[in-house]
């Protein structure tokens, strides 16, 4: 499996640390052509020269782009666009968790927008590229919180009921994910492009710094958790083995097919989701057609 991914162009974002730097590492020891998203730039470099140092490879390219903002997130898929003409895996791993109710610029709160909007804007806006890359892969991180989650499409870019330490916001971002990829997934029949979600556990990454009075407790809490080295291992596991070539339209938890709650597969709600999503990002006709 040394160079399974050998010419492979890879984008992950969220690159910088956690269970996105260390799936971009298990990558490049494959061989894959990386191409990282991060915020920092700082951050991002540091990342890279790590893991070109741990790797001998030069393949790595930076992008940066915060995706909290719509604009940043379509400035970075033309920037890709207009330097790459392929792209065989999408890896949506960027993921955040805020406490308190505030919106984007796009008057959206701020949770749904990194967990949710912006990989549905990003991967639509790379379809095409997808498409072209065929057989491609797509694999969104979301969340086993998105059992207890509920979705209010009349409210669901200004909902402020965010929860403790915002729960019920990041629990809604990961059953929105989990809708997104099987509607993706059925749109996407017959394409050569796949589409999975996976839940990769509860890991010890910087995610649990940002509790507000809670922040001890859960680092604390962390100490007993796997690293994101192992929690990086079901993504490097849907975007190369070939084991899941062709499957489609999946819940993983952790390496293992499971079945996810019972409203993600609720596809009229799925397909309501999607066409406000369009309105919201203002794809319009730029997605993928029903």
């Amino acid at each position: 499996m040394e160079q399974a991914m050998k010419g492979k162009v890879v984008l992950i974002t969220g690159a910088s640390s956690g269970i996105g730097k260390e799936t971009a590492l298990g990558l490049a020891k494959m061989g894959a052509n990386l191409v990282l998203v991060c915020r920092d730039r700082e951050k991002g470099e540091a990342a890279k020269g790590e893991i070109a140092r741990a790797t001998g490879t030069a393949s790595i390219e930076l992008f940066l782009a915060d995706l909290l903002t719509q604009r940043e997130v379509r400035r970075v898929a033309a920037e890709f666009m207009a330097t790459h003409p392929r792209l065989d895996v999408l890896v949506n791993n960027a993921g955040a968790s805020f406490m308190d109710y505030a919106e984007t610029e796009d008057g959206v709160e701020r949770t749904m927008a990194v967990n949710y909007f912006a990989p549905f804007l990003l991967t639509n806006l790379l379809l095409v590229t997808l498409k072209n890359s065929a057989p491609s892969r797509v694999v969104n991180l979301t969340s086993s919180e998105h059992y207890d989650a509920h979705i209010d499409l009349n409210n669901l870019n200004k909902d402020s009921h965010m929860g403790t330490v915002g729960s019920e916001a990041y629990r809604r971002s990961k059953l929105a994910i989990v809708l997104f990829t099987y509607e993706l997934a059925r749109r996407l029949q017959g394409t050569g492009v796949t589409a999975n979600c996976l839940n990769p556990g509860a890991v010890r990454t910087n995610i649990w710094n940002h509790a507000g009075a809670l922040t001890p407790l859960f680092r604390f809490m962390s100490l007993f958790m796997p690293s994101a080295e192992k929690g990086a291992q079901p993504s490097i596991y849907l975007a190369s083995s070939p084991e899941v070539g062709g499957e489609s339209g999946k819940y993983f938890d952790k390496r293992m097919p499971k079945r996810s709650s019972e409203i993600s597969y609720d596809a009229p709600l799925a397909k309501k989701l999607w066409d406000l999503s369009e309105r919201m990002t203002g794809l319009g006709a730029a997605s993928v057609p029903a």
